[in-house]
């Protein structure tokens, strides 16, 4: 899979997808948004107004993935705390957490769900057999790179990666190995992350 994003006159990007890459992208993107969820909602009975200003959760996640995508905001700084200090660092992260991750939460969603219906468009309209150009708007390419990271953030987690170099080890694992669909998945993803940040750098 060798597409890469280019750049569109006037702003945006573009790139040509075929069957097997539209496929598994929208994949992807499906079970990121899976993972990502609706979060908490209020009873089917209750006014949908008032879930904009709901509380959200206080804890972080306890799938890593999730907790990846969505860390607490006060992370330990490198000097050893106090007890008082620790708990005054837990207090900020839970009270950030409650009144950001649900908006985060549906921005991350629509991310990925942007992605997913923009790749249905690109299907349908394609010719069988011959790749499909996609071509993106400076506001949908944001959606599509925000989408990226998170996938690659919850690949990465999955694959227990915490930095580039531990990466690239990933990629002599045999082809028998369960991993390698994921770890190709991984680089061709930061891939198309990279193209597409440099089209939407001003030159």
């Amino acid at each position: 899979m060798s597409g890469r994003f280019e750049p569109l006159p006037g702003g945006g990007a573009a790139i040509a997808l075929d069957e097997v890459e539209i496929s598994i992208l929208r994949s992807l993107a499906m079970q990121l948004a899976e993972l990502i969820g609706p979060g908490d909602q209020p009873a089917g009975g209750e006014d949908p107004l008032a879930a904009l200003f709901a509380d959200g959760p206080s804890k972080p996640p306890e799938d890593p993935a999730l907790a990846r995508l969505f860390p607490d905001a006060y992370s330990p700084p490198d000097r050893q705390l106090g007890a008082r200090e620790e708990q005054e660092a837990r207090e900020a992260s839970a009270e950030f957490r409650r009144f950001t991750e649900n908006d985060l939460r549906a921005r991350k969603r629509d991310d990925a769900l942007t992605v997913v219906r923009d790749l249905d468009s690109l299907a349908s309209g394609a010719s069988a057999g011959a790749p499909g150009v996609l071509e993106l708007a400076p506001e949908k390419a944001r959606h599509w790179l925000g989408a990226l990271n998170d996938l690659r953030l919850a690949i990465g987690t999955r694959l227990e990666v915490t930095d580039e170099a531990d990466g690239g080890e990933l990629l002599g694992l045999p082809d028998s190995d369960p991993r390698k669909p994921m770890v190709m998945a991984y680089f061709w993803l930061g891939g198309l992350q990279e193209t597409l940040i440099e089209t939407l750098m001003p030159e």
